[in-house]
């Protein structure tokens, strides 16, 4: 028996994982070249570099002289 979107056993209880969820397949590809793999690393080769500024603005020297000194 199924009422709106539940289960009931033969005892009467309710079972709320009998229902399982339609499963679909996406038509378009997310890995190699798409806009939106292209995209992702655009943002995150930004991200970096703005970070890489941020660190030598604070810490008054280049990464090469960070690592150097270590």
């Amino acid at each position: 028996m199924a009422r709106s979107g539940f289960t009931y056993s033969e005892t009467q209880r309710l079972n709320n994982f009998a229902i399982e969820p339609q499963m679909y397949v996406e038509e378009t590809s997310r890995t190699g070249f798409t806009d939106y793999a292209e995209k992702l690393n655009g943002r995150l080769a930004m991200l970096g570099f703005v970070s890489l500024l941020a660190f030598e603005f604070f810490s008054g020297q280049s990464l090469v002289g960070f690592f150097q000194n270590l």
